[in-house]
Order: C-alpha cells, then structure tokens, then sequence
C-alpha cells in the first residue's frame, strides 16, 4: 500500500483527536497480538474523519503494518458493488505484488471478481451460495496475508457503501479470528435518516464485541485557535477566533473554509447559506477552473483523468493548468492511485452539483455516457456498467439508460451483489414505459433472464412470443434478486405484479414458476405455513403439464420441503417424478438434488439401507463434478441421518468432512454453519462435550439465520444440561424458542424433548405434561420419530416420577394412553428406535406402578450394540433400581456401575449424581460385587463413624434419623425392610449408647455424624 499518505488539509496542525488516536494505536497492538480489530469512526460532515483515518495510517505504516485503502463510490444514487473492498485489495497487491497472489491459490478464480489482476472470474452458479463462497475466499485471503504481519484496512464514507459490501464487511467482522487485522471505516453520522440503509447494519454491529465506535466531536474553542494557528502561521486575535469558532461551530472543515476566506479578504459579508459559503473559493477561481470543477462534480466520486480530458474539449495544457488550480487552492486532490482526482470534501463537490442550471447537468452526464460508451477502457471494468448506467439515467435518455441498467443489473449478479442487481432491475421497470418500442424489441432473454424458465406458452410452443425480452421477465429477474438479497416483501410484491399479468391457463409453468418464488421467499420465515399454500398452487399448475425444468424442480421442492416438515411415503413418489422428469429433459443438477430428498426420505421412513446407499452415491457424483452446493446438501443430509440411526461416529466424521469441504469452497458461513450443527449435535451424543463447546463457540459466532439459531441454542442448552446446569439451560431454551421459525417439525420437537426434561428436573411435573399434551395436540409426523421417541420417554419417566402428587393422578391414565396411541404412530425399524420403544414400553410399566428389571434389561440388550452412551445410560440406571427394589443387590450393583460408566462417558452430570444417590439410598457400594475388592466397594464413612464403629450403611441410617424419618420411611428410602431398619436403628443407638431417636440426632448433628444440613 502507500508507504507515504499525502496531506489534504490547509492545515498543517493536527489538532483536537489525541484520545481517538490513542485508541486507534491500543486497536493496532491488539490487532499485532492476534486479536483482529474493528473501529468505525463516525462524526458530521467535516469533522475531520479522514484527517484522522489519514494521520492513523501514517502512524500504522511507521510502525511496520501494511495499510489498503478504499473508499465508497457514490454513483447517482446507488453505490458500486463492493467498490471500497475491491479498492483495497487492488492497493495491497500493488504493495505486496505476488504475496496477494500466493495468498490467494486455490480461490484466485472467484476473488478475481474483486480483484481482476489475479486473472479470469471462474463461472459459477449466481445465487446466494455463490456469495457466501466469495465471502469466505475473500476471508481466506485476509486470514493467509495477515499471518505474519499487521494490515489495516482503512474504508472511507461508508454511509455510500453499498449493500454488498455491507454484507461482506460484516462476514469478515464475524468470522475473521486470530487474524492481525485492523478494519476502519468512517461515516457521516449526520447523514443517517431514520430509513437510511447503513443503520441497520451499524445496529448489527453493535452486536459484535469486536467492533468499536467512535464518535468524533465538534472542536473547542481553544482547539479551533490552534487550528487557526497552524492555518494563518501567526496567532489570531481572539475576535477572529470567536467569530470563526461561532460560525463553523467547530467543524474542521469549515475553520478551514472560513479561515480561507478571511485570507482571501472575504473576512465580513460572508452569506448565512451553507452552499454559499462552500462555493466560496470555488467562485473565486476563474471560469476555465470552475467549468472543469462543475464537470467533474457530475462524474461521481472520483473522475479517472482520461475520462475527464475526453468529456472536456479543452486543450491538454489548459486542463492540466486549470486542474493545479484547483489542487493548489485544496478543492480538488488527486486519487490515491494516482489516476483521476476527487474533489477534497463531498460537501463542496454536492455545492457545485446543486448550483448547475437546469439542463446543464443533464448535458455533462451525457457527455460522460457518450464517451465511456465510445472509450471503455477509460475506466476500470469492475466499474463501468454501472457508471455508464447512472450516466445515461442522469442524462434522462431512457433508450439508453434501460439497456444500460440491465447491463448492470447482469453485471451485479455476476459479482453476487443482489441488493445492487435489484437496483438496477428496479429503474429498468421504471424506465420500460418510456423506451421507444425499437429499443424493446433488441433485447433479447438470453442476455438479461437468466433465472426465468424458457417460454412454455401454449398458443406458440416454438417460442416465438418470446424472442424479445419481456416486461415480465424483468420482473422475474427482480424477484430472484429481492429473495436472494433478503427483501422478502419485495420479492412477494413483484411476485403478485407478475401473477396478475399472467393467464395460467395459457402459462402454467410460468405461473408455477412465479408461485414458486412466493414458497422459497416464505419457507425460512415466521409466516404461517412456510410457503406450502403457494408451492402447492404451483404443483397444482404443472401436476399433468408436459415435462419441463419447472415442473421437475416444483415436484423436487415439494418433496424437500415435506421432508424437513412433514415427511409422508408419498414423498417418495413425488421425489421420483422430479428424478424421472430431470433425466428426461438432461438437467442433472435438479435430478441429483431430488435424489438428495429421496435417499432421506428413504431412511427417515424406514428404509435405511437403501436410503443411504443413494446419500452416499449422490455425495460421490456431486464430489465428482465438484458441485459444491450439491456436497454440501449430501453432506447435511447424510450427517443427519446417520445421527438419526444411532451412528454417532459416522455422522460426526461425515459432518467434519463437510466442513472442510465447505471450508474450501467458501461456503462455511452458509451451508457450513449447518454443518457444524451437525458435527457438534453427534459431539454431544458420544460424550465429546469440550469439543462440542469449542465448535459451538465457532458456529454460534457464525450464525447468520434464526433457524441457526433455534438449532445452536438447543445444542447450547442439551450440554448445560448434561453438565446440569439448568438455570444456563432455561435460558437457552428460551433463546432457541424466541429464535423459532415456522412450524418445522423438526425445530420444535427436540424443543419440547429439552423443555420436558428441564421440567422433570426442576420437579415441575405439571409443566411436563402440559408440554407433553401441548406436542401431542400439535401431531407427529411419523418420518420425525426420532425425535418424538425421546421426548415420549421423558415425559412418561416424570409420570411416573410423580406417582403420588394427588393434583396428577387424576387424569394419568388418560395421558398415558395418549402417550402409547402416539408412540403407536412411529417408526420403530432401527435399533436405536427400537432401544427408546422398549424403554418407552418400561417406563410406561413403572408410571402404573409395574416396576421391574427385565423390561429395562430388553432395552439395554438392544441399546448396548449401539454403541452410545445415551439412552443406554437412563436404562441401566433403571434397571439398577429395579434390581435394588426387588432385593437383587449384586445385580444392582453391577448395573449401577455400568450406568455410571455410560453416564460418565456421555458426561451426564445429573445421571452421574442420580446413581450416586441411588447407591447410597440402597447401600451398594457398602459391599463388593461379584468379585469387587472390598476395599474399592467400601464407602468412607469419616473419622466420626469409624469413632462409633459405625457401618456405611449404618451411617446412611443415621442420616435419615437425622432428618425424623420413620421406620417405614427408612425402609422404602433404601430399598430394604421395615425389620432391617428397626435393626440397623437399634444397633446405632447401642453404639452411640443412647436411649432414643432424638439423643441419637442431636448427637449425629453435634459430631458431625452426617452431612451438615441434612
């Protein structure tokens, strides 16, 4: 980058901004520590932002970093798709040449659509995938060049930036960790309107604990005295100084303007208007010299210089003469690369834009579009069809301007800058009405619809209707770009404007094509039935329609998204029409993704084998084509179903592979970020509860959706849990609750498993039911038992937990029945299905007061092959407790270790904690099992007990007189007879040598005999 930043101020004093500057420098060790930094510098108009962004970088390059600058390109109205990113890395490649090269190996066909120099952009899918591949390339490259030294990356007037590059700043803020990055961006503060684009980004930013802002005030008087100082060369009188600071009110810029001024002889009369007094100095030059300056005011930001001499017929030395000028009298300054100029403050460059006549603009921005229509090359390519398309609509020449936005809105696509693209689509529709209809008939679909499905018009199936380019198809293109940029009531509006111009009798496909926009636009949302009325209209459309792409990709989404809702075995069919019809019409991409569907339909609705045998054959061909989106959907697809069947180990592998693919490919924000759910949720079921937090950490930072959002919380809760910590666990419950989009069967039924136990361990066993019947009220689909037979096993265990509380006896056996009509309902094929039925067949046994070992003992001999430590852990346990019940106390034993080992594997506190309180109520580890030591199946009774020669089972005893317990209450706490109570009781007493109960506590309380508290 620049090893030297030249000076643009009158000033020669940097006045006013030593705490900012300070806090700028604390960001750049930070920064060289491995903590990447971000700073947005905000403040009105003048304040001074670029002064002190300039005298940081000086100060960062001194100090051994590397810094880029970009600034935000206001062009018309709209901004240029990631103009201040794509400057920024042309300034580091000028300064590190093939270092950014190197950097960027493996990616450098998808970065050059920010950075031509690295050579050709790779054709790729233009949809939201392929965004977030540049997006992650573009980290990749940040995270490579940072590695061994400090780059600040310093981004100016980023309230013109455009929606893109908003986007990508703010990927880079989330996902950049450990790099030795500095991000500073300015902005006018004073420029924010309440509807202005870049509050909702600052909003989300403030979200992120990496970001910091800082608001550069106005100066003080005795700060604009220095300034003055530095301006004039001589110390002001203290009048100059008050009128002055009075009048700019502190703002740098126009100390200078007024300071300027006064130098000029122009200290009194100056007019009360703001354009007035930035038009100042601009009046004072000669005509030739403000006759350019209004030119290039109308060029946008910044004019490249041989653009400037072809749109002024001025001789080269008079241009040359007439441009010192005005560097000389600091209105205008050249570009950092040298190229063009820009004028020193946007402020004086809107006050001469304004004082044109009318007519006199239009016929500057004319001459701009006609001599970058004539000369291309006089700007750079990333930027031309959008300047040239701003050009020619400010010049009010719609012929012109129409093809010239459409050629914009192509170019933004191609770039992945939807937002920008929708602009562009936006004002074609404006301008259609009013372009000559010769004009019209030149365009062509194959140029600009590259979304819109073929013609399919029954009164000309040749497609002769639409040869030409149509106002609908505009339309189409608009939509895809509104749901793609995320504005989904846009996307729905053009939708609607579309249908109401289309007889779908005449159209069908493309009017399902329109409805099925509608459904993808909604199936994210909070919106009642995630767009399923309209997708269904659209299968309604094409349901005995000729084969052709839209029907096969309706019938394939149709099955997709029954399959993540509410999978039924018609799916299956439907999934295999949209395969048949794609093999008939060639499209491979849209056959293999329903193949995608049909391999889980296949093993979520009981046909395992098959289904993963077309899982893995499909992720095998997508690998083979290097279809990333495609992998990624196998990969998602396959992890979860592995995980599905109880194959914790595989479905963690699969999802690791996954995200390295994903990695690769620039998609670990988006489809990786799934991926990682899925890698972490098997973590968590073999016990890898460290690893799963890490990945959690990562993910969750990363997450950009809500339905992450709800799945990641709900991951962040199950581990609380296990590590029992209820209160962190409720709130992520919460979290995940409140993030819920839709009615996704598979969202909220862990939901309610994890609302369930989090109740049942709480002891609020009315709130488990009444979540339980709230689950049950609400169906469940029989292609989502997996997750159903869990939550029916926690529920009924707290039914039978709550034996005895007389406000739920009443109506149990109406809850259990509902509970076994439900569980009548699933899928029982697998073994881990079959483990959670037979355990569910156990403790709907025990909730009607049949508690016994053998039905557990069923369901750990299925469970145990598995080989995950959960449920097999809860049904040990309940067999140990069974066996303890029922006198068999070696056997109890020997399972209560075995859940102990599963429990600890799984790294289930409270499973861990209820056999350890199971074995001190039934005494077990006072003697050895099956061959134990003695001295390892020995409890430590404490200096006290052994004082008294007291037994642990004795001491447990105690304990229980302690807290004035009977007999019969002792007995059923541990699991013996009311007689051997009565024994152990009378043997303590003897020891203690007391007369009573009551002598027998007070003496157990004052020697510490027992827990304090108990």
């Amino acid at each position: 980058m620049l090893t030297v930043v030249e000076r643009i101020s009158v000033s020669p004093v940097f006045v006013g901004r030593s705490a900012e500057m300070a806090e700028l420098s604390s960001a750049l060790e930070r920064a060289g520590e491995g903590q990447p930094q971000a700073l947005l510098i905000a403040g009105d108009a003048g304040v001074g932002k670029t002064r002190l962004l300039e005298e940081f970088v000086c100060a960062a390059t001194a100090r051994g970093a590397v810094a880029a600058v970009g600034g935000c390109v206001e062009i018309g109205a709209d901004g240029l798709p990631y103009a201040p990113i794509a400057a920024a890395l042309r300034a580091l490649h000028h300064e590190l040449g093939t270092e950014v090269e190197q950097a960027a190996a493996g990616s450098a066909g998808r970065l050059a659509q920010l950075l031509p120099e690295l050579g050709h952009a790779v054709p790729e899918a233009h949809d939201e995938f392929g965004r977030a591949r540049l997006f992650e390339h573009t980290a990749q490259l940040f995270e490579r060049l940072t590695a061994d030294r400090t780059i600040v990356l310093a981004l100016e007037d980023l309230h013109w930036s455009d929606r893109s590059t908003r986007e990508l700043l703010v990927y880079l803020l989330r996902s950049l960790r450990g790099s030795r990055l500095v991000i500073v961006a300015t902005y006018r503060s004073d420029d924010l309107h309440r509807r202005h684009p870049l509050r909702p980004f600052l909003a989300e930013l403030e979200r992120l604990r990496t970001v910091q802002r800082l608001e550069l005030p106005r100066l003080g008087r005795a700060e604009v005295a220095d300034q003055l100082l530095g301006i004039l060369a001589d110390t002001p009188d203290a009048a100059l100084v008050s009128k002055i600071f009075l009048r700019s009110e502190g703002i740098p810029f126009f100390v200078e303007e007024l300071a300027a001024s006064y130098q000029g002889g122009c200290s009194s009369g100056l007019t009360e208007s703001l354009r007035d007094l930035l038009l100042v100095r601009v009046e004072a030059l000669p005509e030739p010299v403000q006759s350019v300056l209004r030119a290039l005011a109308l060029g946008g930001s910044a004019v490249e210089y041989g653009l400037l001499q072809a749109v002024l017929p001025l001789p080269e030395d008079e241009l040359i003469g007439a441009l010192r000028t005005a560097v000389d009298a600091n209105i205008l300054r050249p570009t950092m690369d040298g190229d063009g100029y820009r004028f020193r403050h946007a402020l004086v460059r809107e006050a001469v834009a304004d004082d044109l006549l009318p007519g006199e603009g239009g016929r500057i921005t004319r001459r701009y579009a006609t001599i970058l229509s004539e000369q291309p090359q006089l700007v750079p390519a990333v930027e031309r069809t959008t300047r040239l398309a701003n050009y020619w609509y400010s010049a009010g020449d719609p012929a012109r301007a129409l093809p010239a936005a459409l050629d914009a809105s192509r170019e933004a696509r191609r770039r992945n800058a939807f937002a920008e693209q929708l602009q562009m689509l936006e004002r074609a529709l404006e301008l259609w009405d009013r372009v000559p209809e010769e004009v019209l008939a030149d365009l062509r679909p194959a140029d600009y619809a590259e979304s819109y499905p073929a013609c399919s018009c029954d009164e000309d199936p040749d497609g002769a209707c639409c040869e030409r380019l149509r106002y609908l198809d505009v339309i189409a293109e608009a939509a895809v770009a509104a749901r793609l940029c995320g504005e989904r009531e846009r996307c729905l509006n053009l939708c609607k404007l579309a249908l109401r111009q289309i007889d779908d009798r005449k159209d069908p496909s493309r009017a399902a094509w329109f409805w099925g926009q509608r459904s993808r636009v909604q199936f994210l949302s909070d919106a009642g039935d995630n767009g399923r009325k309209d997708l269904a209209k659209a299968r309604e459309l094409v349901e005995n329609g000729p084969p052709n792409a839209v029907q096969a990709e309706v019938f394939a989404r149709f099955a997709a998204c029954d399959m993540v809702d509410w999978p039924e075995a018609e799916d299956i069919g439907l999934a295999e029409r949209a395969i048949a019809i794609a093999r008939e019409i060639g499209d491979e991409p849209v056959e293999l993704h329903a193949r995608v569907t049909l391999g889980t339909l296949q093993v979520i609705l009981g046909s395992e084998e098959q289904g993963l045998a077309e899982l893995r054959h499909v992720l095998g061909r997508a690998v083979a084509l290097h279809e990333p989106d495609l992998m990624s959907r196998a990969y998602v697809n396959l992890s979860d179903v592995y995980e599905g069947l109880g194959h914790s180990e595989q479905a963690a592998e699969i999802a690791r592979e996954g995200c390295e693919m994903a990695r690769a490919n620039g998609l670990l924000g988006a489809s990786g970020s799934l991926l990682r759910g899925n890698w972490i949720e098997p973590l968590i079921s073999l016990g890898r509860l460290e690893q799963a937090e890490e990945l959690l950490g990562s993910a969750s930072r990363d997450m950009d959706t809500r339905t992450l959002g709800t799945f990641l919380n709900r991951l962040h809760g199950l581990v609380a849990l296990l590590r029992d910590d209820l209160p962190t666990a409720t709130a992520h419950l919460l979290n995940a609750r409140a993030d819920l989009a839709g009615v996704r069967a598979q969202s909220w039924l862990p939901l309610s498993e994890l609302a369930i136990r989090l109740a049942a361990a709480e002891g609020r066993f009315e709130a488990v039911r009444s979540e339980l019947l709230a689950a049950v009220g609400q169906g469940f689909p029989s292609g989502k038992s997996r997750y159903v037979w869990p939550l029916l096993v926690h529920a009924t265990a707290a039914e039978a937990d709550s034996r005895g509380l007389p406000a739920l006896e009443a109506d149990r056996p109406a809850v259990l029945a509902q509970i076994r009509a439900a569980a009548g309902q699933l899928l029982r094929g697998w073994p881990l299905a079959k483990g959670f039925a037979l355990l569910l067949d156990a403790e709907l046994a025990r909730a009607e007061g049949d508690f016994r070992a053998e039905p557990y003992l069923r369901a750990v001999a299925v469970l145990e092959p598995i080989g995950v430590p959960y449920p097999l852990d809860l049904a040990l346990l309940r067999a140990a407790e069974a066996e303890a019940l029922e006198g068999r106390r070696p056997e109890a034993a020997a399972l209560l270790r075995r859940a102990e080992e599963q429990a600890a594997r799984h790294g289930d506190v409270r499973l861990q904690s209820a056999a350890q309180r199971l074995a001190e109520r039934a005494g077990l580890r006072a003697e050895p099992v099956r061959g134990e030591p003695e001295e390892a199946a020995a409890v430590l009774s404490g200096p006290g007990g052994a004082a008294f020669h007291l037994t642990p089972r004795e001491l447990g005893v105690l304990r229980l007189v302690a807290l004035g317990r009977t007999n019969r209450q002792i007995a059923e706490e541990l699991y013996i007879s009311p007689k051997t109570a009565s024994v152990h009781v009378s043997n303590i007493l003897a020891k203690l040598e007391v007369t009573g109960r009551g002598e027998a506590a007070a003496m157990a309380h004052r020697l510490h005999l027992v827990p304090v508290g108990a």
